[in-house]
Order: structure tokens, then C-alpha cells, then sequence
């Protein structure tokens, strides 16, 4: 493995990971410090400015019942990249134990594991999240814990499949000939040897939770307005006099969604060729 010197010194190297990361950062500054600085209500209403183009008091003009789209975007951005966030880091809390005791006390716990696991990837995950939340309903935290269990699956096998390689190394059989306790071997050795590929993975499932989030709140299944978030203010362009003549209602917020994607596959991009150099592009 890389030390974290040589893992930077790689990282930094890679010019589009870097703008990615940049550029990412500067988005997760701006939605948490703009709103209570400027004051930013995305529910508050002009009455006087319906469906306002940019320009005045409303740098990015107001939607037909008169909300700020400009503070509408920013805390729009502050909800979905939450939900991208916090669904992530559920299904790496569920998936990653599991991962770990299936490949490396295999027998059973491996059978109940993984075929848990095949049957949750078996199940459409929009198709099952629609029928969730028309059922039950739906709310941000309800969205975090829907996207982040339904998504454990990938990370377990993720895990999995590298601890089976690092559970017959020469270094762990000489542990198991000493007498060292499963649980530490597993913890204190396996799993940093088989977490490598888990770094690579977090970004791409980050930016995948939130495509995820855009598109249900786009089919009116996510994020329930007024709260705003990306994918539902996107959602005003299934109007056609929105979609043709009122651009800023809803293109700014597909160009952040669209930016912020870009943005964490880079970085997934550069962490990828940062561990493995054999992976990087000629």
C-alpha cells in the first residue's frame, strides 16, 4: 500500500481531481455559509415579482409564485448534497462490516450475507423507493435511510471480494498460527489491507445518491416542496413555458447538479489513480 505522503503527492498531481475537489468544496462553503449570512429564505415571496427574469433585488429572478431562485438553488444545494452525503455513509456503516465477516469467516455467515445482498440487487431501487414512499410518505431523513440501505449491497461486495483475497496472505495465516483473536486479525489487519478500493468507490456513490435523490424529487416521490433541492427545482421544467422561456427557474440548478457530479467523479478519478498508478490514462 501507498503511504499517505506518496497518495497525496499522486493526488495532487492529478489537475482534474484537484479543480474537482476545489470546486467541491467551494460549493459545500458556500451552501452552509451563504444562507444565514445573506439571510437566504428560499420560501419567503415577492408579491411583486412573479416569475421575475434575473436582474434587481433577484440576481437569478423568482419562480411563478415568487421565491428567490437564487436562495432556492443555494439551499436547494445544501439538501442534496446532504442526502448524497449521509445515504452514502449509511450504506458504507451497514456494508462494510458485512462485507468484512462474509469473506472472512466465509460458511454461513458468507451464504446469509451475500444472498441477502443478491436479493436486494434483484429489486429495481427507484421502483422499490417509489412504492416505499408512496406508502409511507416521504421526508428528507426518510430519503437518507431509503437510498442508504438499498445501496449496501455494492459495498459489501466491494469488501468482500478483496478480504477473500487478503485472508489467505502468508501475513494473516502467521496471526491465525499465533493465536491472535479473529476479531483483531479482522479489524486490525484485514480490513486496512482490504479498504483500498472502498475510498475509490465513496465518491462515485456519492454523486450516484444523488442523482438518485434528483430524479425521485423530479417524479414528486423526494424532496417535497417548498423545501427546495436540485431535483425539484428542476422539476418546474415539465412546464413548457418554463422549459422555453423561463430558462433561470431551472437551468442553474441542472448546471450545479450537473457541475457537483463532475466534480466528486474527478475526485473518485484522481483517488483511483492516486492508489493504483497502473490505472491512470496514458
Amino acid at each position: 500500500m501507498k503511504s499517505g505522503r506518496e497518495f497525496l503527492h499522486s493526488f495532487v498531481r492529478h489537475k482534474l481531481a484537484m479543480i474537482g475537489l476545489i470546486i467541491f468544496l467551494a460549493e459545500i462553503v458556500l451552501v452552509l455559509v451563504l444562507p444565514p449570512v445573506m439571510h437566504l429564505d428560499p420560501t419567503a415571496i415577492d408579491s411583486t415579482h412573479f416569475s421575475a427574469a434575473p436582474g434587481g433585488s433577484h440576481i437569478l429572478g423568482t419562480d411563478d409564485v415568487g421565491r428567490d431562485m437564487f436562495a432556492r438553488v443555494v439551499c436547494g444545494g445544501r439538501i442534496s448534497i446532504l442526502i448524497g452525503v449521509a445515504a452514502t455513509a449509511i450504506s458504507v456503516v451497514i456494508g462494510l462490516p458485512l462485507g468484512l465477516f462474509a469473506g472472512y469467516y466465509r460458511g454461513k455467515a458468507e451464504t446469509i450475507i451475500m444472498r441477502a445482498a443478491d436479493i436486494f440487487l434483484s429489486f429495481p431501487s427507484m421502483v422499490l423507493i417509489l412504492v416505499i414512499v408512496a406508502v409511507f410518505g416521504s421526508s428528507i431523513p426518510a430519503l437518507i435511510i431509503l437510498i442508504g440501505v438499498l445501496n449496501w449491497p455494492a459495498i459489501a461486495k466491494l469488501i468482500y471480494g478483496n478480504v477473500l483475497s487478503v485472508r489467505s496472505m502468508e501475513y494473516v495465516e502467521a496471526e491465525r498460527a499465533i493465536g491472535t483473536p479473529s476479531l483483531k486479525i479482522l479489524f486490525q489487519t484485514v480490513m486496512p489491507n482490504s479498504i483500498a478500493p472502498l475510498w475509490v468507490s465513496l465518491s462515485f456513490r456519492i454523486s450516484n445518491a444523488m442523482i438518485t435523490e434528483s430524479a425521485l424529487s423530479f417524479l414528486g416521490a423526494g424532496v417535497q416542496p417548498p423545501t427546495p433541492s436540485w431535483g425539484n427545482i428542476i422539476q418546474n421544467a415539465t412546464s413548457l413555458v418554463v422549459l422555453t422561456q423561463r430558462w433561470w427557474i431551472w437551468i442553474p440548478a441542472g448546471l450545479c447538479l450537473v457541475v457537483t457530479i463532475f466534480c466528486i467523479n474527478f475526485i473518485g478519478e484522481g483517488v483511483r489513480d492516486a492508489l493504483d498508478p497502473k490505472m491512470k490514462r496514458m
